[in-house]
């Protein structure tokens, strides 16, 4: 039922996208009329009205299918992110390994440096 949905969601979506740039936009009438054109300033609608129409019903049936959806994905979860780094901090914890410091006398350290000094 969700791929559905999302395939309607999407074809709707394109048809939308495609019915809009079909649409005749209202300021191109006036920017004619200085170029000459012989159309009125406010022609008539001609085909508009049912492309606002198409216009409309698609921009429902798109809106309905985002509530939709919405709405079935917050009933799909089941739990927080939160909850799980909670049980992986726990986890981490109890299979944390302690390594010990290993702690160099200061006379080892002298003796060392001396070496060192002598080979240079």
């Amino acid at each position: 039922m969700e791929t559905l949905l999302i395939i309607v969601h999407v074809v709707v979506c394109l048809f939308l996208i495609g019915i809009v740039l079909l649409q005749h936009g209202k300021g191109a009438d006036i920017g004619a009329t200085f170029g000459g054109s012989s159309q009125s300033l406010f022609g008539t609608e001609g085909p508009v009205p049912l492309l606002n129409k198409v216009t409309t019903f698609s921009a429902v049936i798109f809106m309905v299918t985002s509530v939709a959806l919405a709405y079935i994905s917050s009933q799909n979860g089941s739990g927080s992110v939160m909850t799980d780094m909670a049980a992986d901090k726990a986890v981490q914890e109890e299979t944390q390994v302690v390594e010990p410091e290993l702690v160099v006398p200061a006379e080892q350290e002298a003796v060392q440096t001396g070496e060192q000094a002598d080979k240079q």
